[in-house]
């Protein structure tokens, strides 16, 4: 658990950091304000993304795991 709790904090500060930038430069561009609404919205999407991530992620990977065992599958019964 702890593996997957620090790499969502991780994973959130970059994504959420990447994202907000890209975003307020294109809709506002670089104003006289520009960092405070960067480091705000970052922040705020930080504190939403990482729950998300925690609890989203789980969930994705059963997924993942679900279509690959399936691919993996499909694959096995060709070469038969």
């Amino acid at each position: 658990m702890k593996k997957k709790l620090v790499f969502a904090l991780i994973m959130g500060v970059v994504t959420t950091g990447i994202i907000s930038f890209s975003l307020i430069s294109i809709n506002i561009g670089f104003v006289s304000k520009f960092m405070a609404i960067w480091l705000k919205s970052w922040l705020m999407a930080y504190v939403i993304v990482i729950p998300a991530i925690l609890v989203i992620a789980p969930k994705v990977e059963r997924f993942v795991e679900y279509l690959l065992k399936e691919k993996a599958e499909g694959n096995k019964n060709k070469i038969q």
